[in-house]
């Protein structure tokens, strides 16, 4: 089994600890004044969803990875209760609200995303890095307000809402990164 050093842990990574598998949410490199540095995480169970806030680890500290496949997929449809995402050889897997909250607001259907398996049970949906998407909704740009960092709300077609400058306008698409949620470029 690979082991990591929980030093060299980011957003994403999948280890075992605790009798269970966890991904990394959140994570921070805490170097006191005083003291040993250690790493604050916060820890989500790829299985039950179980969430483990400020558990601490020595960056020198050895964690088993564990063996996660990730798989392209297009995303087909929701039923209401499922979302299914389809293979190259059309088998569809469903998962749940909370399996895919976090990929809802720069996913369309049939849009490709990368999907997170743990021993052939889907967990989780990661998004394209760049997604393009069309804003429905904005409040018009005011004429003169061209100030640098300026920005407003809009909405776009999957829901989500996001900051953009002045200038785009309802009908434009735009260039978000799904990483950070940050407005890229107009289209």
């Amino acid at each position: 089994m690979a082991q990591i050093l929980a030093g060299d842990i980011r957003k994403g990574t999948t280890f075992e600890y605790k009798s269970g598998v966890y991904t990394v949410v959140e994570f921070q490199h805490v170097k006191p004044g005083k003291g040993a540095a250690f790493v604050r995480t916060t820890l989500k169970n790829v299985v039950t969803g179980q969430v483990l806030s400020d558990e601490t680890f020595n960056p020198t500290a050895k964690l088993e990875t564990a063996q996660v496949e990730t798989k392209k997929m297009t995303y087909s449809y929701n039923d209401g209760e499922f979302y299914y995402f389809m293979d190259d050889e059309f088998n569809l897997t469903p998962l749940n609200h909370d399996q895919v909250a976090d990929a809802l607001k720069y996913i369309r259907e049939n849009d490709i995303v990368t999907v997170r398996f743990l021993y052939d049970n889907a967990f989780s949906v990661e998004p394209e890095n760049f997604v393009e998407l069309k804003v429905i909704e904005a409040e018009p740009g005011v004429k003169g307000n061209t100030a640098t960092n300026v920005t407003k709300a809009a909405k776009v077609e999957t829901g989500a809402t996001f900051q953009v400058p002045m200038f785009v306008n309802e009908g434009d698409t735009i260039r978000i990164d799904t990483r950070t949620g940050e407005y890229m470029s107009r289209v």
